[in-house]
């Protein structure tokens, strides 16, 4: 199958004198939710756009950009790398459906279950369950870890998270991962327990050293722990056995990426490629291609970074869109970098740019597509 490849030379945009400067614009009128579009994917397309973007639109001088869709080299969604035929990447789409559909009832029949707990709690008094679960204090010997992971949630919701923590506890000692990574998460942030980086980091670990397939209903627990700890790895633990280690840092986030398609790995991984960190040589190519897998997921810091990526390639009506809608959705500690990098993007380009980009952001929120 031919592959459309686009040889792009980076350039930097030149000032534009006078003219109107549209900064920090937001769109608060429009959906903010972000759809992947504009995708082509058959077996028989020549390359493939997502977000209206070809992967050669943000390529070095000299480099044949090519997309993780292109050459049948598709596996699990167009995010490995494992040559398949046409009829096995058929197949391993279905089952992936497959996959995903079963793993979405199970999360609502424990949503469903968890429900019945919660109100038969309500109506028969939170201290009959307490009883039943703990004595002085302590989850008594051989209780069901399931119903102790269901009673944790519950004293969770209804704020006794010293409760919550020792019914995650013994859950998790006897295999209920779920309960692990709650607990990881209540050490992470300090949230009902004294704040422990380190015991939350352990935690994490013990998630990741589990067998768990890509696929399963347990697959988000490890793909966050993986970029927890990674998290962790790029800086060290102040006070801990848990250095900085850049290199591992990559390869925790490496694996969320790839095999779990986490778009928060996916981002990381995008601007360990273009800084050259973490053992990697530094390339647009593969880092506009983590950018992009991350940004059709809708991660805002994805969007934003490849649409600055696209307006210093010449894209600029398009990179500009995208960091627009970058800005509309992002969370609170992404908007002041996205804002910035928005505003000297808006200060550079010219009015009638500037213009249509919004509008085009306008049509990414609310419609769902950025088709020209």
């Amino acid at each position: 199958m031919d592959a459309r490849v686009v040889d792009a030379i980076v350039q930097s945009p030149r000032r534009q004198a006078g003219g109107l400067v549209i900064a920090g614009r937001t769109l608060a009128e429009m959906n903010a939710h972000l759809h992947q579009v504009d995708g082509t994917r058959g077996d028989d397309a020549a390359g493939v756009a997502i977000i209206g973007v070809a992967m050669g639109d943000i390529g070095g001088e000299g480099e044949r950009v090519e997309t993780a869709f292109d050459h049948g080299s598709v596996g699990r969604v167009g995010e490995t790398c494992l040559p398949l035929s046409r009829r096995a990447k058929g197949l391993a789409a279905v089952a992936a459906c497959k996959r995903h559909a079963a793993m979405r009832t199970f999360e609502f029949a424990k949503v469903f279950v968890v429900g019945i707990g919660l109100a038969s709690g309500a109506c028969s008094g939170a201290m009959a369950f307490d009883d039943k679960v703990f004595d002085d204090g302590v989850v008594k010997p051989e209780s069901n870890p399931w119903a102790v992971f269901q009673f944790g949630y519950s004293a969770y919701q209804s704020g006794h998270k010293d409760q919550a923590a020792e019914a995650y506890r013994y859950a998790a000692e006897k295999g209920q991962i779920g309960a692990t990574w709650k607990l990881a998460r209540m050490y992470a942030s300090g949230d009902g327990v004294k704040r422990n980086d380190y015991e939350a980091f352990k935690f994490f670990n013990e998630i990741v050293e589990q067998d768990v397939e890509p696929g399963s209903r347990d697959e988000s627990y490890v793909s966050d722990a993986l970029v927890a700890l990674a998290g962790y790895l790029k800086t060290g633990i102040p006070g801990s056995p848990v250095v900085a280690d850049p290199v591992a840092a990559q390869e925790y986030y490496m694996r969320a990426a790839a095999n779990y398609r986490n778009p928060s790995a996916q981002y990381e991984m995008g601007k360990m490629f273009l800084k050259g960190e973490g053992g990697v040589k530094a390339s647009v190519r593969q880092a506009g291609r983590w950018l992009q897998l991350a940004a059709e997921k809708g991660h805002a810091g994805a969007q934003a970074t490849l649409g600055n990526l696209l307006f210093q390639s010449g894209k600029v009506v398009r990179g500009l869109a995208m960091m627009t809608a970058a800005l509309e959705r992002a969370s609170p500690a992404d908007q002041p970098w996205i804002r910035g990098m928005q505003e000297e993007a808006f200060s550079l380009a010219g009015e009638a740019d500037r213009r249509t980009a919004i509008a085009l952001a306008q049509d990414i929120l609310g419609k769902g597509t950025t088709s020209q």
